[in-house]
């Protein structure tokens, strides 16, 4: 019973250490520039969960985060480092919008969410399968390839909605609005269903179906017999070859479901909020989703609270920056960056002394 304990001191109370300090660093940075860090803590605390408008807002970006996050922390039980989410979340949007434009006005959402959800992982993990298959087969490592990819995919698509899926007599690179059958029930909406009175936000169904995602990957990493295979080549692949899994074969095979997860980002985003096609719309999820999923351990109930904090801090910076003009949005990312800085490369930083805190517990 003692080591549980200490496991789960470590898995609850290190994170929120590595947080706290995060926040007492960006707190000095608030000093610094002559304003009260307390004062703008509330503003951003505030700003993210004071009000059914806000918190709309927040898990509307922690759906995108959820997401993203599944999709980096799949790819690292087996051994890669998927740096290209934020591409692979473009694609899908260019699948989502096919669906959507060619089915909108054919099908009801509810027949047309499926097509859209295997569309956007479909294009998802085409785009994730050539840097699996360059590292399986070539050696060519999916950290370089998967970057090189997110220009690719952002060229692509600029020329796309540019040169071909514009909508006539529209001068910003967009599609048509998608017909208004297609567009997903939004939270506000389901909840009025429920006698529960929420503001207006973008946050949707997606955010339902990001949460269903944590349930699947669960199951699939953990109890099921592919996903042991899979952390198995992550922790050793010379083991795993021994063991008779084919290491290739399930590289490329975990990029695509990398990738796949990568391309519902676009779910909530093109079809769930905006109803069209739109350059930049990942607004670099994927990129923060590396940093979702290292906060959160690999874990869904890790990325899921990681993708709201993180959510928070995008709705809570919008709103600090205009309390507050002197901190502008970019201070957002100092706090953003001071929480990967803690809970990446020193996170084992409060390791040490939260052991021997256990120790003097009597828990260890």
């Amino acid at each position: 019973m003692r080591p549980t304990l200490t496991r789960h001191a470590l898995a609850i109370l290190l994170p929120i250490l590595n947080i706290g300090a995060a926040f007492l660093c960006a707190g000095l940075v608030v000093l610094a520039i002559g304003e009260n860090p307390f004062n703008a803590l509330g503003v951003l605390i505030d700003g993210a969960f004071g009000g059914s408008d806000v918190i709309g807002y927040t898990l509307y970006y922690a759906t995108d985060y959820i997401f993203a996050g599944l999709a980096v922390a799949l790819a690292f039980h087996g051994g890669l480092f998927n740096i290209g989410a934020d591409g692979q979340a473009y694609l899908g949007g260019l699948g989502v919008a096919l669906a959507c434009l060619l089915l909108g006005d054919r099908l009801p959402w509810p027949l047309l969410l499926p097509v859209a959800i295997a569309a956007a992982m479909g294009f998802g993990a085409a785009w994730a399968w050539l840097p699996g298959y360059l590292q399986a087969r070539t050696g060519s490592h999916v950290v370089v390839t998967t970057i090189m990819f997110n220009f690719i995919a952002n060229a692509l698509m600029n020329y796309l909605l540019v040169d071909v899926l514009i909508a006539p007599g529209q001068e910003s690179p967009q599609t048509r609005e998608f017909a208004a059958g297609a567009a997903l029930p939004m939270l506000h909406e389901m909840a009025a269903g429920l006698g529960i009175t929420m503001a207006p936000s973008p946050a949707n169904l997606s955010l339902l179906l990001a949460l269903g995602a944590c349930v699947l990957f669960q199951l699939y990493v953990w109890r099921s017999r592919d996903g042991y295979a899979l952390r198995v080549m992550g922790t050793n692949p010379g083991a795993a070859r021994y063991a008779g899994i084919r290491v290739g074969r399930k590289t490329i095979f975990a990029m695509c479901l990398s990738g796949a997860l990568a391309g519902l980002v676009a779910i909530n985003e093109v079809e769930g909020a905006n109803h069209h096609l739109a350059t930049g719309f990942t607004g670099g999820a994927g990129f923060i989703g590396l940093a979702v999923a290292l906060m959160g351990r690999n874990k869904p109930l890790g990325i899921c609270l990681s993708a709201l904090l993180f959510g928070a801090l995008t709705q809570g910076g919008t709103e600090l920056s205009l309390e507050i003009p002197k901190i502008d949005r970019d201070m957002g990312l100092v706090i953003e960056g001071l929480i990967i800085l803690f809970c990446g490369a020193l996170q084992d930083v409060f390791r040490r002394p939260l052991t021997r805190a256990c120790e003097a517990l009597g828990w260890i």
